[in-house]
């Protein structure tokens, strides 16, 4: 069975910074594509960050690019996302996903198969 857990939550002041992290497993995404989505309350989930399999391409929503950086190691099941600059508009929970079908970015909900519970980040003004 898969599991997705997030972690580095929490509270931050407007203008600093957050490090998420997911870890996956119950089998091996190394060849697969990993995201992250986040959804503000009254709103709808949106696409934050997406990273290939090898580490190698990456992709943000209009929002995320310039201040979010995603990465992970080649093959590995972990992935991070940096975040700076952080906003009050940033608030929501983020959530990682992992595609068990496609192995370079991916921008869509529907083309991820396996999501974590999610974590919260708030940004305090």
């Amino acid at each position: 069975q898969v599991h997705v857990v997030e972690s580095g939550g929490g509270l931050v002041q407007v203008g600093g910074s957050l490090t998420l992290t997911c870890e996956i497993s119950g089998r091996s995404f190394r060849n697969n594509v990993m995201g992250w989505f986040r959804q503000a309350p009254g709103k709808e989930r949106e696409f934050v960050a997406t990273v290939s399999w090898n580490g190698v391409y990456t992709s943000y929503g209009d929002s995320m690019a310039g201040r979010f950086r995603i990465s992970r190691e080649n093959g590995a099941n972990t992935v991070s996302l940096q975040m700076d600059n952080l906003a009050p508009e940033d608030t929501a929970v983020y959530y990682c996903a992992v595609s068990g079908r496609y192995a370079n970015p991916r921008l869509r909900e529907h083309e991820y198969d396996y999501w974590g519970p999610g974590t919260q980040v708030t940004v305090s003004s």
